[in-house]
């Protein structure tokens, strides 16, 4: 048995692979002890580990595991997803989506850290709790679904009052930017405000992503993290935003899991 594992800010994400075959599980962070009693019921396997508490659960098992460079292992693991699902990608953008988020830049087999933002799954689950008193992933998402940005999100359109636009309507003039001009007349709901945060954060990193992609002639952004998990909103967000700016994104089935699948085939390979 082979142990991947990517041992993050908010949660930690374990790749294991038996018999040629993975299999995909994660914990909070703030259950890492528990983490590591589990890894020390299964002494014979072989343990890779990354991500900024790798060293601390490497302190609390007995396996001799195998370290890799955070950034390192999550390209590695993107490259494993893309070649098995047929998709050949030589020059992109990766946006990582997890607590925060860190953007790269490939080029065939290379990649640099192009930048990043603060705005992640970390701001959404801080934003959506101090505006609803929400704190469960779950429980946020699914309220958000029917959620009305129209009437909290100022847009292009909103401005114009039926003009021509200079620019598409659809895109975001001020985030939050509608609530003033609304407060006497709707009633903002729990989902209104988490949908509304939902977008802040897809635009900002779908921004973000899209000027590293642009500086660096790349013609594909590709997204992973947990901040996408089950929610199918914020990945709606992201792909509409990075359309209508005329970049091509691409999702990874299980992307998540790219630093633990990662840093278990850079351990076969050292």
């Amino acid at each position: 048995m082979k142990i991947g594992i990517d041992a993050g800010g908010t949660l930690i994400k374990i790749a294991i692979l038996e018999n040629d075959i993975f299999t995909y599980k994660k914990e909070k962070s703030t259950d890492i002890e528990r983490v590591a009693a589990w890894l020390n019921t299964v002494p014979d396997a072989q343990v890779a580990l990354t991500g900024g508490k790798a060293t601390y659960l490497n302190s609390l098992i007995s396996q001799d595991a195998f370290q890799s460079i955070e950034f390192d292992a999550t390209f590695k693991g993107i490259q494993s997803f893309l070649d098995e699902n047929n998709m050949h990608l030589d020059k992109f953008v990766f946006s990582n989506v997890g607590t925060g988020t860190s953007i790269h830049f490939v080029d065939e087999n290379k990649q640099i850290r192009a930048g990043g933002t603060g705005a992640g799954g970390g701001m959404m689950m801080g934003l959506s709790y101090l505006l609803t008193g929400k704190e469960d992933f779950a429980d946020i998402v699914a309220t958000a679904k029917a959620g009305n940005r129209d009437i909290i999100d100022l847009k292009v359109k909103h401005i114009y009052k039926g003009d021509k636009t200079p620019i598409p309507g659809e895109l975001t003039a001020a985030n939050f930017g509608n609530v003033l001009h609304n407060k006497d007349t709707e009633s903002f709901t729990d989902a209104d405000k988490i949908a509304s945060v939902l977008g802040i954060v897809g635009e900002t990193v779908t921004t973000v992503s899209i000027h590293a992609a642009r500086e660096f002639g790349a013609e594909y952004v590709v997204y992973i993290g947990s901040s996408f998990l089950d929610n199918k909103l914020l990945q709606d967000i992201v792909v509409n935003y990075t359309k209508l700016r005329n970049f091509k994104p691409y999702f990874i089935e299980n992307g998540e899991y790219s630093g633990a699948v990662g840093t278990l085939r850079l351990m076969d390979e050292k």
